[in-house]
C-alpha cells in the first residue's frame, strides 16, 4: 500500500503515487464516474500508461484511440494527450524520469 496521499485531480478523478524513484515513478488515476475529464496536457517524461479496469477515448496528438482493461501504450515525450473515462476505472501510469511535480 502506498504511503503518498490521494489528491483530486478534477471532478470524480483521483492520482495517488504508488512508487518512486528519480528514474521511474508509478501513479494510479482512478476515474469514478463515466465522463470524468483527464484533461489535455503535455510534459518532457515518457509515460506508459496500463489500463488497470475501465474504458477510456485518449486524444494522442491529432488522433483519438479506445482502450479498455488490459491495453497499454506509451506516449512520447512533449505529445499532448488527454483522455475522457466511458467506463469508470483506473490507469497506471509510468513516468520516466520521475514527477517531482506529484511529490
Amino acid at each position: 500500500m502506498s504511503d503518498f496521499p490521494i489528491v483530486s485531480t478534477g471532478r470524480d478523478v483521483t492520482r495517488q503515487v504508488l512508487s518512486d524513484h528519480p528514474d521511474l515513478m508509478v501513479v494510479a488515476f482512478r476515474f469514478e464516474a463515466s465522463g470524468a475529464i483527464g484533461a489535455l496536457h503535455n510534459h518532457p517524461h515518457v509515460q506508459s500508461t496500463y489500463v488497470e479496469s475501465g474504458r477510456f477515448r485518449f486524444t494522442l496528438g491529432d488522433r483519438e484511440v479506445e482502450v479498455g482493461t488490459g491495453d497499454s501504450f506509451v506516449i512520447p515525450s512533449g505529445q499532448t494527450h488527454g483522455c475522457v473515462c466511458l467506463v469508470p476505472g483506473t490507469l497506471i501510469d509510468c513516468f520516466t524520469p520521475r514527477r517531482d511535480d506529484f511529490l
